[in-house]
């Protein structure tokens, strides 16, 4: 495994499990195999549902808790100062731990500032260990920091060859903010996994188009978080250590991007009403 160092001095693995659209009761199984597999960074997220499937595959592995980096996020209908205090608790007793190494704000929405002030605190009081948000684009991510006291140590965003982020990493890199990963396959959009220019890389390094898409983000310095509920295809995805593209390789790779996502518009203001209004509970 390699790792980054957060700009708190936080050390994080580059390399984690996703557990997106894992119904929760699933998700004990899977995250106990990707544990069993080598994985130590698990994310999770409020809105899924499935927190206390992650914590019950963290207390069934006896794994030391230091040995692990589990990370969570806040919703949207949590958002506030007194919400996200009280989202937090939920998490915690749910997940079954006594701290967490990254809570997330979700979404730039609502009152993303109060929830941001409460995350403060908890970081100030030793029960987070580092705090940051997802997919916050680039002047409101600068806008956050620039009026708060604790600057986010990961910014986690879309990135895959259909969207690869050139502008939004440099501010990253810039400001020291670590760049995360999600969707790293482009959730199979447009045939990636078959694409002739990936197979052809794969083909010469004796690995596939999956394990070329993760190795390229990662030596371009993002945390990626590849989900999967099948063993032989969590294997393949955290043996991507063992090989290195070529600076060719990297440039050809970059010739596919589309500058947009291939999911969905973060900017269309349907999708933000959509999500402001998608409650996680009562």
């Amino acid at each position: 495994m390699e790792y980054v160092t957060l700009n708190n001095g936080v050390k994080m693995p580059m390399l984690g499990y996703g557990v997106y659209q894992t119904k929760p009761a699933e998700t004990e199984k899977v995250v106990s195999t990707a544990l069993e597999l080598g994985y130590r960074l698990i994310d999770t997220v409020a809105s899924y549902g499935n927190e206390e499937g992650v914590g019950a595959a963290i207390k069934e592995s006896g794994i030391p808790r230091e040995d692990l980096f589990v990370t969570t996020k806040l919703w949207v209908q949590d958002h506030g100062y007194d919400n996200t205090l009280k989202a937090f608790d939920v998490s915690m007793k749910k997940l079954g731990l006594d701290y967490l190494d990254l809570y997330l704000i979700h979404k730039p929405y609502s009152d993303y500032y109060g929830a941001w002030r409460a995350m403060e605190r908890l970081y100030k009081e030793g029960r987070i260990r580092a705090i940051g948000v997802t997919s916050f684009w680039n002047e409101r991510l600068a806008d956050l920091f620039n009026c708060n006291e604790v600057k986010p140590a990961v910014n986690q965003i879309e990135t895959n060859v259909w969207n690869q982020k050139w502008a939004e990493e440099a501010f990253m890199k810039e400001q020291g903010i670590q760049h995360e990963a999600w969707a790293p396959f482009a959730e199979g959009a447009n045939h990636v996994f078959s694409h002739p220019l990936l197979q052809q890389i794969a083909q010469k390094y004796g690995k596939t188009t999956g394990q070329v898409m993760l190795r390229w983000l990662l030596q371009r310095g993002i945390v990626v978080i590849p989900k999967s509920v099948h063993k032989e295809r969590m294997q393949e995805n955290i043996d991507v250590f063992d090989f290195t593209l070529s600076d060719e390789d990297m440039q050809a790779i970059r010739t596919l991007d589309t500058k947009q996502s291939p999911i969905y518009d973060e900017m269309d203001p349907q999708r933000a009403l959509a999500i402001g209004k998608m409650k996680i509970h009562d």
